[in-house]
This record gives structure tokens, sequence and C-alpha cells, in this order.
């Protein structure tokens, strides 16, 4: 019961719904990549996430975006009850990163941008497949050939400026959380010492970079024209 009645407890399921959740996203940029070989490629990609061993694991990944907001809510809850009005004050003064301070804020415009993208991508491909019902209505009547499907949705979204500007945005908020969060789940999980405390946090670092940026390419790709 240490896991969910102690402050620790409670940092390790953050720390490993956390680390579940960076593979998810490092599964879903691979597929993402696809584009820049071909439509058909992509179309092949996305048809695999919608397989019924993937499809297997959507109940698991929402538990796992569950769990991670909740607790996220929960941990921040009761350091705001334990500081009161001291947070953050440090006698050495040490210098707290911004991106630790705000990690609830960021979570929730991650959060907000996750919706909003289901609303878009996964509403048109995989819960139509929940749903017994025929995949991209959005693109209904257009005689566009099924592996496609996935490439026309993605351009019509991401050659809309203002989606790609929100999208950009969500992605940059992601990059402040995954920053911080990558490093710190290693250091509750006790996988740190005072030669990886460095390392983790630069590797943290250039692994956030990496993964928003491969995201962000995607929409400048196709505002730029460079995928069309």
């Amino acid at each position: 019961m240490w896991l969910v009645n102690s402050s620790i407890g409670r940092k390790v399921i953050m720390s490993l719904s956390g680390l579940f959740l960076i593979v998810f996203l490092c599964v879903h940029l691979t597929a993402n990549m696809f584009m820049y070989v071909s439509p058909e490629a992509f179309g092949h990609a996305c048809h695999f996430m919608g397989s019924p061993l993937v499809m297997t694991m959507v109940p698991v990944l929402a538990f796992g975006f569950v769990i991670h907001i909740v607790y996220a809510f929960i941990l921040n809850a009761r350091n705001l009850k334990a500081r009161g009005n001291e947070a953050y004050r440090s006698g050495n003064k040490t210098q707290i990163p911004a991106a630790s301070k705000n990690m609830l804020a960021l979570g929730v415009i991650v959060l907000g941008g996750l919706a909003f993208h289901l609303t878009q991508f996964w509403a048109e491909m995989q819960l139509q497949v929940l749903l017994g019902r025929p995949e991209y209505p959005a693109l209904a009547n257009m005689g566009i050939e099924e592996l496609a499907k996935p490439y026309a949705l993605a351009k019509i979204y991401f050659g809309n400026v203002l989606f790609s500007i929100i999208y950009i945005i969500w992605i940059a908020a992601l990059w402040f959380h995954l920053s911080h969060g990558f490093w710190s789940a290693f250091q509750t999980l006790g996988i740190n010492n005072r030669v990886w405390f460095k390392r983790w946090n630069a590797i943290g670092i250039i692994f956030a970079t990496i993964v928003c940026l491969g995201f962000i390419s995607i929409p400048v790709s196709f505002l730029l024209g460079i995928l069309n």
C-alpha cells in the first residue's frame, strides 16, 4: 500500500506511468515519420496502429494517462498544502527550473492539446473502428484510396495555419514537460547519483528536443510544401 499511501510511492507511480507514456510517444512519432516516405507508407503505419494488437493496448494507454493525471493533481495538492506560503523557497538560493515549478500547468496544456488532437485524428480513425463505423468520415465521397486516406487527413488539418499553430504550441508545452519529467522519473526511481544527475538531465533535454522537433516538423513541412 506504500505505492498509494506514501509520498515516494505516489511519485513512483507518476514516474512509471510517465515513462510508459514516453514509450507511446516514441511509437507515435515513428509512425508519423512514415509521412516522409510516402502516403502509402504512412497508411500502412496507421493501419498497424489500428490493428487488433495495438487496439488492445488502447485501454491500457488510457489508464496510464488517467493515473498520471490523477496523481499529478494529488501530488500538487499535497505539495501546496505542505509548503503553504513557502512554495519553492530555498535557504541556499537553489535555482528551481521553470518547468519544475510549472509541471502541473504544463500538464494541463498538454492534456488540452491531446483532447484537441483526439477530436481530429483519433476520432476519424480508431474511434470509428471501435464504434463499428467506416473510418475517415471527413473524407467520405472524396474518392481517395484507402492507404492514402491517413495522409490526406493529415494534409487537411496540418495545411490549416491555425490548427498547425495550436499544434506547435501544444508540442512546445510538451517539450518543457518532457525535458523535466524524463530525468525526474529516473531520479525518483533511484537510477541516479551525483554523476548521472547531470547526464540524465542532458539526456532528457536531448530526448525531448528530438521527439518534439519530430512532431513539429510535420505541420511545418505541410505549410512549407515539403509534404504535399
